[in-house]
């Protein structure tokens, strides 16, 4: 190999270890720590509550559910929403149950 051909392969190389770097701390907030993926922004909320309802293996008050939304996907849930989307979907008999007052869990399968 020549010094050219390696030294064009080292630009290339470092050229990829840089665009890692960036891509790195745009994901970082100012607190060090890594942002979530964007995959779990772009997911609905009924597929988010979900997964925690999934996750806690039991119904969880819709305070609850809001809080597990928010610790483990970083979206911030309006309650009303949640009950409502909950409510129509409850009625409609998929994939939600109304277990007591504001508390929800997975209908059996």
């Amino acid at each position: 190999m020549e010094t050219k051909d390696w030294a064009t392969l080292q630009e290339e190389l470092l050229k990829a270890q840089i665009e890692v770097i960036r891509n790195y701390l745009r994901n970082v907030d100012s607190g060090g720590s890594e942002k979530l993926p964007a995959l779990n922004k772009s997911r609905s909320h009924l597929s988010i509550i979900r997964d925690v309802l999934i996750a806690a293996k039991s119904s969880l008050h819709v305070s609850e559910i809001i809080q597990q939304a928010h610790e483990q996907y970083g979206v911030t849930l309006d309650r009303e929403s949640v009950v409502s989307a909950l409510t129509k979907k409850i009625k409609k008999g998929v994939t939600f149950i109304r277990t007591g007052p504001n508390t929800f869990g997975l209908k059996e399968t």
